[in-house]
């Protein structure tokens, strides 16, 4: 499989504190792969440098077999790629169909009413964000993704505060890109739900990753075993 988007050995610094310091992350066309680590160990920063949102201060970012020193989010927009932030995507001004109608305008995306039946929002579409639930909410900006038809989808956090049956949806949605050949990474904790929802697993720590592979063989991994997952939950016994 071909590798559309590739950040290669970026580091990053805010004062003294060294967020990465030789990370890498590859975005590989047909395939939806997870970023994980913990909290403050920079996987929003790698996905944001990524997506041009933020600037590394040193390594390159490959897009398309090109390489570039820096990117900008418009740019990257321009090469197909959609970034997911966690929060804040719609505006409270517009109703849902509005704002995927702009969406399809705007990039020559796909349709509206099947990317709605697909997060199941076609009751919803002409509300206002504001109105929704969270679960709502997060549906109706993948449906964004699906009409935005990107080369690649960077996702941060995506399955956070919502429910399992709304998780499904997401992933199906995710799955649905990744047939169509986009490239698909997503950021999470919800470690369970992101391993059923992956091909391949980047594992950051420590300021920098580790391509980790498929969810079973990082399951298998020890340092990601004891360092991330923990060790297995007791059974309780009533």
């Amino acid at each position: 499989m071909t590798t559309f988007l590739a950040v290669e050995c970026v580091s990053k610094r805010y004062g003294e504190r060294a967020i990465l310091s030789n990370a890498t992350l590859h975005a590989v066309e047909g395939q939806v792969r997870a970023l994980v680590g913990r909290n403050g160990t920079g996987k929003s920063t790698l996905l944001k440098i990524a997506a041009g949102w933020i600037q590394p201060d040193s390594g390159a970012i490959h897009v398309g077999g090109h390489a570039h020193l820096t990117v900008s989010l418009p740019m990257m927009a321009r090469l197909g790629v959609f970034y997911l932030p966690d929060h804040d995507l719609l505006s409270p001004s517009f109703t849902v169909r509005a704002q995927l109608e702009m969406f399809r305008q705007r990039f020559h995306g796909g349709d509206i009413a099947e990317a709605a039946a697909v997060t199941g929002i076609s009751d919803l579409l002409d509300r206002r964000p504001y109105s929704l639930s969270g679960g709502e909410l997060r549906r109706a900006e993948i449906a964004t993704a699906l009409v935005r038809k990107p080369l690649c989808l960077l996702a941060d956090e995506p399955y956070r505060g919502i429910a399992p049956i709304d998780c499904d949806v997401l992933t199906a949605a995710f799955r649905s890109l990744a047939r169509g050949g986009c490239a698909v990474i997503m950021t999470g904790h919800e470690i369970h739900t992101v391993l059923d929802a992956v091909d391949h697993v980047t594992w950051c720590t420590d300021g920098t990753t580790y391509s980790l592979g498929p969810p079973a063989a990082a399951l298998r991994d020890p340092r990601f075993q004891r360092d991330y997952m923990g060790p297995p939950a007791k059974k309780w016994v009533g």
